[in-house]
């Protein structure tokens, strides 16, 4: 009965953090690029049941006497031997009873990474993810990743998101609009490669601003988004504000301030743990929505409660025959 209450009460405690999971997934299903956890149940190692007096070795039966081996050492043959609905007595014979589970807990809370629905909004520096990939942004703990693209270039014309960190290049800068370009004309390719009117870029020595000159007709390259991917769905974990940290070594250590350089990269174990440029595809004026389904998640929350419904009536149910055990025995004893 004793193991009976554990059970139940892991399946409980695994129902209990089930629920928070889909709590979050509900709670930022509006928000841009977000990508929905899993909650992974794993269970614990079954116990084989055996029978009280079942043994491997009828030498160690449990009486005194030189070991044996076989029924007729004992004088005795397997028609002496009681049967009952298939259980046999014969100590050369281990019934197989079975398995008994332990119950279960959360072996790893995933993050689904399906592809989430793009809406268009016609902003310039609106940009989504179609397939793999992440945005590098630059925070105070360092490199960081987002799906969320949902970027604006502010007043000293650098492109930010809403909590104000700075959109990275492949170089690993932050990436500035010259002051005289506007934003229509800025366009963005699906590898992230940001083209302005002009021919050159010439630095403004009164505003310390850069300015695009030349030929407005044409296109120049201004800089590359840092769009990358990893190969190892673990390389990244959920930091919270939909941001991912770097797990650089396969030990869980966050990167250093200064992000991925080449003493980092060193000690990488795992070259599927390095971001390398992503498969995906940017499509500018549009974002990402979350992958997280309303009516899913609130169907998977019903079914979460009648689990965790099931599993507190089958403690109270044990805990009322533990009660009536214990004190069946003591009047008994009385």
């Amino acid at each position: 009965m004793w193991r009976g209450l554990y059970t139940a009460a892991t399946g409980m405690i695994s129902e209990m953090k089930r629920t928070d999971v889909i709590a979050t997934n509900i709670a930022n299903a509006d928000t841009t690029g977000y990508k929905k956890d899993v909650a992974i149940h794993k269970e614990f190692h079954n116990m084989l049941i055996k029978r009280v007096n079942d043994f491997d070795n009828g030498g160690v039966l449990g009486v005194d006497g030189a070991p044996f081996n076989t029924l007729a050492e004992l004088g005795t043959s397997k028609e002496d031997i009681t049967q009952i609905k298939g259980f046999n007595a014969d100590p050369f014979y281990v019934p197989n009873i079975g398995k008994l589970g332990l119950g279960d807990y959360i072996d790893e809370i995933a993050v689904d990474y399906g592809q989430g629905a793009l809406e268009s909004t016609g902003n310039t520096y609106d940009l989504a993810i179609a397939g793999d990939g992440f945005f590098a942004i630059q925070t105070p703990e360092g490199i960081r990743y987002t799906r969320n693209g949902a970027f604006f270039k502010n007043s000293q014309g650098y492109l930010q998101d809403i909590r104000g960190y700075n959109l990275l290049d492949t170089a690993g800068n932050p990436i500035r609009i010259p002051s005289n370009v506007a934003d229509s004309s800025v366009i963005i390719t699906g590898d992230g490669i940001i083209y302005l009117p002009g021919d050159e870029m010439r630095l403004d020595e009164v505003t310390n601003r850069w300015e695009a000159i030349g030929n407005m007709a044409n296109q120049q390259p201004l800089a590359q988004i840092q769009f990358v991917e990893f190969g190892d769905r673990l390389a990244t974990q959920k930091q919270g504000d939909n941001l991912y940290y770097l797990v650089d070594d396969n030990e869980g250590n966050p990167p250093p301030i200064a992000g991925v350089n080449q003493d980092v990269q060193a000690r990488l174990m795992n070259p599927d743990m390095q971001p390398r440029p992503a498969s995906g595809e940017l499509i500018q004026g549009s974002l990402e929505k979350s992958n997280t389904a309303i009516v899913y998640e609130m169907v998977e929350l019903i079914h979460n409660q009648r689990m965790y419904e099931a599993n507190s009536k089958a403690v109270l149910t044990q805990d009322a025959m533990l009660e009536k055990s214990v004190n069946s025995i003591g009047s008994l004893n009385g």
